[in-house]
């Protein structure tokens, strides 16, 4: 992994979609307690070639099939934790592949890897990550994170991408968590569900000014921003987030539909033209980088790009 001080970031405009909602568009099941982590060992093509799809869309972040995987996650289900350890560093290399495919034909054109880490509650399967309550300590959550930087060091990923974080006690724990890696690069993004959003809350309810405040004062912080987080709030979420420190800002909503939890089915419609629009504003607003989380596809992603183009 580069260090922070090696990292390019400041050129990097456009990060990919939705990987899971892609896959499952793609045929692929997603439907176990791992999700997307089932299609590291079961199809990892289907990840290369959602990978090459955002990158002849125009991204040039990607994120890895990483979010799910963890040695907590892996052990509840039976399976050995170094099974996990296995996945995060192929969902690295899946990635990797899929650069050095699309540089061999787009020469000259730089493409970062994220590692894509999700939260504590992404390993609970419930749907924490939309609330942050959790029954574990501190230090559990320290070494939940910690277990996870510690393999993927030994990766080619380029940064740490520590996504949906819910509060701001779990902005501290990774904190704490990274600090034997002073030099790596990560960002911090967080997400404001509909219920918070309106009042510029995280999930947990802590104001978004205060944990971007807290995530940018972390040596290893090279961005900070929002994701998971419906389209129509990130203009005054973009704001808070100015205000809060001068680091890079990064954005990456849903496509704009709404997940039922009763029914257990998206609701609404997306249009990328639109999104594209929207992305536009984002851009004007102060984000540096734009793309997209659930829902959210290659369409989605060439049209984020034709707003960077434009500008």
């Amino acid at each position: 992994m580069r260090s922070r001080d090696q990292l390019r970031f400041e050129t990097a405009r456009v990060l990919d979609g939705g990987m899971a909602s892609e896959l499952e568009f793609q045929g692929a099941d997603i439907s176990g307690p791992l999700w997307s982590a089932h299609v590291l060992e079961e199809a990892p093509e289907k990840v290369v070639a959602v990978h090459r799809a955002y990158l002849e869309a125009g991204a040039d972040v990607l994120l890895t099939a990483s979010y799910q995987v963890s040695r907590k996650g892996y052990v509840e289900f039976g399976l050995a934790g170094d099974r996990a350890d296995a996945a995060l560093l192929r969902s690295v290399e899946l990635a990797c592949t899929a650069r050095a495919e699309f540089a061999s034909h787009n020469k000259g054109r730089e493409v970062l890897i994220a590692a894509s880490l999700g939260p504590y509650g992404a390993a609970l399967h419930n749907g924490a990550e939309y609330h942050g309550n959790y029954d574990c300590t501190f230090a559990d959550l320290v070494q939940f994170h910690q277990e996870r930087i510690a393999v993927l060091i030994e990766s080619n990923a380029d940064l740490l991408a520590f996504e949906t974080l819910p509060s701001l006690e779990e902005a501290q724990a990774i904190g704490e968590a990274l600090k034997p890696w002073p030099n790596l690069a990560a960002w911090f993004t967080f997400t404001c569900p509909d219920t918070r959003a309106a009042s510029l809350q995280v999930a947990h309810g802590e104001l978004l000014r205060d944990c971007a405040k807290l995530a940018a004062s972390f040596p290893q912080t090279i961005a900070v921003g929002v994701n998971c987080t419906r389209p129509k709030w990130l203009p005054m979420l973009i704001a808070e987030l100015r205000a809060a420190s001068d680091k890079p800002i990064l954005v990456y909503p849903n496509s704009g539909e709404g997940w039922d939890a009763e029914t257990r089915c998206w609701t609404g419609h997306s249009d990328a033209t639109e999104f594209g629009q929207h992305a536009e504003q984002w851009y004007s607003a102060g984000a540096q980088i734009v793309g997209g989380c659930c829902r959210t596809r290659p369409a989605h992603i060439h049209q984020v790009a034709l707003a960077v183009n434009s500008r």
